[in-house]
């Protein structure tokens, strides 16, 4: 080797030295400062430590008493007259329950009570009434309740608002916390470290001092809305107040007196009977989630006053009233589940508490994170200056999986979170930023060639032909593909208001967010064609199951063009609609055109077949139509509603059209989705004067209106001219 090439690779590998201690030395400036989107990294990553598996609850105490939506129907909308509410503390009580925390605030006198009743009609409209055979004791709401409260070992639910700094809030009837104090000299003290409330929302003073104890049910959620954490003590007006969770399972367990350690830095941990809380200096506790909702065992508050519960399962247990009804807005986002019954937290908490079963990060972690970044990032580096490509991938892969198994291991048997965030942030901007170096010369060669077809070809198919140049020919191939068409509706209407430069601008507006959704959901875009949208996928490349990909796609450019719309109407003063079909099955998929010009693409009746569900979106006013092919392949994970068994212009074997809705939205349209099955059956099975009536009640009460007007006329007109008696139920499609 000659002296320029030794002196040029000398240099090389100073440089590389130099650009992977220098990264560190960056990495370990971001672990200082730790910028808000590593935090969120670094929560995302505890969460995945988190999820991995699901656990049962260890105690099988907790149990929810679910103010549920079977319960606001059967009872009526919340709030509940405190009479109902005291009836099921009492069932409660009587069933053997220990303890019972109300996730729920009573801050005001109940005004149905028949008392408040009488009082307003005689001032509003001087109207004198009288309740027979009510007993005086029965006239106030809020005693009745107060009175059960009393009674039994029941934990009155209350709200904070927190603040950066304490404020004098007004003196409430919710009595504190008994906490004794373990601290050193140089301790902080409760009030400088734990959160200071701003504001008591009390409950109503009554109630407040009827009830053995209270708790607050305020929670704090982290700044991407996950709640991984709760405070169990929060300071007001120089006290300490117990959360939910805690003065429930006091209560449930007759502690008197819960012991707080306090350090330098703040919060240490807290004593509940013979469990020790490990707790950030904040005083909150990680919650150890055993998965989504439905964790713990549900027992309907309806069932419950309606004696059809079997009260035996409530003895012995601490039981919590709150609500999953998404009306009453008590559903929180946590690392299972992003809608998860707040009240749930509260149990989960008391199970974490009894089976002893924490999770923290403790003090010492943020030191032992900073010294694995170091090392990982002096090592990378190391490896990277001398060994070869050949000869550092492995020991790099052993490192990154290494971590996550390290990381695995202390969460799981140490049940403490080591973070392993910024090593392998080390590890990948070393890697990265020294891979690149190296490869510098190779990469540009790949970026010119790259660059010179990017304008003609879609980029999936120029990575083809860079790997296999062979493959430049028309022959293609027949391939199992799912294809979708969109349209945009009416856009020649929409077109003819503005000039052909909005039209422009509009379309470059409409087709580029589209077209990203499709390449980012391992789609290949095969044409425009106007306004409209051609694009598969499994081809050229294999995109594993690339029906749910697809469909995936299609139900996001929805939620795209809503956001669009409203800049749309901004802009232009209108709105877009899309339609989309969605199809798979076999075509012949490679390059097709002449000699000299050609296009990758697809052909086949598979095609056309897509493009006539797209067509027939408008027909029975649907956003999308997909085959059952799809259906098929999706399986559950969507819910797919049949929309009708036909035959398209063209072809000769029926289709089943189904129309999507994902679980959200089903459940949102359950009562229409099962009035319209029902029709649907009627209409299949022959029955087409009941079907009709059933459409026509159907296009009355629901929204659908396109769809079922359309299946009225037709059951009108198939019981003037009734079919024969081996109709299949099939419609025959005259048009495109």
């Amino acid at each position: 080797m000659s002296d320029k090439p030794k002196k040029r690779l000398k240099t090389d590998k100073l440089i590389i030295l130099a650009s992977g201690l220098a990264c560190t030395c960056v990495m370990a400036l971001l672990f200082v400062f730790r910028p808000p989107v590593l935090n969120f990294l670094d929560s995302k990553l505890y969460d995945v430590l988190l999820t991995r598996g699901t656990h049962k609850a260890a105690t099988n105490l907790p149990l929810i008493v679910d103010i549920d939506e079977k319960s606001l129907a059967e009872y009526g909308q919340w709030p509940w007259p405190r009479y109902r509410v005291a009836l099921l503390l009492a069932k409660l009580h009587s069933a053997g329950a220990l303890a019972v925390g109300l996730d729920v605030l009573f801050a005001e006198p109940d005004r149905t009570s028949p008392a408040i009743l009488r009082e307003q009609l005689k001032k509003e409209l001087q109207v004198d009434v009288s309740f027979q055979g009510l007993p005086p004791q029965l006239e106030d709401n809020d005693r009745v309740l107060a009175g059960v409260l009393a009674s039994g070992p029941f934990v009155l639910g209350f709200n904070f608002t927190h603040a950066s700094t304490g404020a004098a809030g007004t003196e409430c009837a919710v009595k504190p916390a008994r906490v004794a104090l373990l601290s050193g000299p140089d301790a902080l003290k409760p009030e400088q470290c734990l959160h200071q409330a701003r504001e008591m929302i009390c409950p109503y003073p009554l109630l407040a001092q009827a009830a053995p104890a209270c708790g607050f049910f305020t929670t704090s959620s982290d700044r991407d809305g996950t709640l991984r954490r709760v405070p169990l003590l929060v300071s007001w007006n120089g006290r300490l107040y117990p959360s939910l969770a805690l003065a429930t399972l006091m209560q449930a367990a007759g502690i008197k007196n819960a012991v707080l350690k306090l350090g330098p830095s703040g919060a240490e941990s807290l004593r509940v009977g013979q469990a020790v809380v490990p707790l950030n200096s904040l005083g909150e506790m990680l919650v150890r989630y055993q998965g989504g909702a439905g964790a713990f065992p549900y027992l309907s508050a309806a069932d419950i006053l309606s004696d059809r519960a079997d009260l035996g399962q409530l003895k012995d247990k601490i039981v919590f009233i709150g609500t999953s009804a998404a009306g009453l807005k008590d559903l929180r986002s946590t690392p299972f589940d992003p809608v998860y019954p707040g009240v749930e937290t509260h149990a989960t908490i008391v199970d974490n508490i009894l089976s002893k079963d924490f999770l923290s990060i403790p003090d010492w972690a943020p030191g032992v994170e900073f010294l694995s970044m170091v090392l990982v990032g002096v090592l990378t580096t190391l490896l990277l200056t001398w060994a070869r490509a050949v000869w550092f991938t492995i020991p790099l892969a052993a490192l990154a999986v290494g971590l996550w198994l390290g990381s695995i291991h202390v969460f799981d048997n140490l049940r403490l979170y080591i973070s392993p965030l910024f090593s392998y942030l080390a590890l990948a901007a070393n890697f990265g930023l020294i891979t690149a170096f190296k490869f510098w010369r190779e990469e540009q060669a790949k970026k010119f060639i790259h660059g010179a077809f990017s304008h003609y070809l879609a980029p999936a198919v120029i990575s083809r032909i860079m790997d296999n140049p062979d493959a430049l020919t028309l022959e293609g191939e027949e391939k199992e593909v799912t294809v979708l068409f969109s349209d945009v509706r009416g856009f020649t209407s929409l077109s003819e208001k503005l000039t052909p430069t909005q039209v422009t601008e509009l379309l470059h507006a409409y087709l580029t967010p589209m077209t990203r959704l499709i390449t980012e959901n391992s789609g290949t875009l095969d044409k425009f064609i106007g306004d409209a949208i051609m694009a598969f996928w499994n081809a050229p490349l294999d995109v594993p199951d690339h029906q749910f990909r697809a469909l995936s796609a299609a139900l996001v450019m929805f939620d795209r063009l809503e956001e669009l719309n409203r800049e749309f109407e901004r802009t232009y003063g209108f709105g877009i609609q899309i339609g989309v079909g969605l199809h798979s099955g076999r075509v012949r998929v490679g390059n097709m055109g002449s000699a000299d010009l050609f296009d990758y693409t697809l052909i086949g009746d598979n095609v056309n077949l897509t493009s006539r569900l797209e067509s027939l979106t408008k027909y029975y006013g649907q956003r999308i139509l997909v085959s059952d092919a799809i259906r098929e392949a999706c399986g559950e994970r969507f819910i797919f509603i049949e929309m009708d068994r036909v035959r398209v212009k063209g072809k000769t074997a029926p289709v089943t059209l189904y129309t999507v809705r994902t679980m959200s939205q089903a459940e949102a349209q359950a009562e229409e989705l099962d009035a319209y099955g029902r029709a649907l059956s009627l209409y299949q099975a022959a029955r087409f004067d009941e079907a009709g009536n059933s459409f026509k009640e159907c296009s009355s009460r629901f929204g659908e209106k396109i769809l079922y007007s359309m299946y009225a006329e037709r059951c009108e007109a198939l019981q003037a001219q009734p079919p024969g008696p081996d109709w299949d139920g099939v419609y025959t499609h005259k048009t495109k």
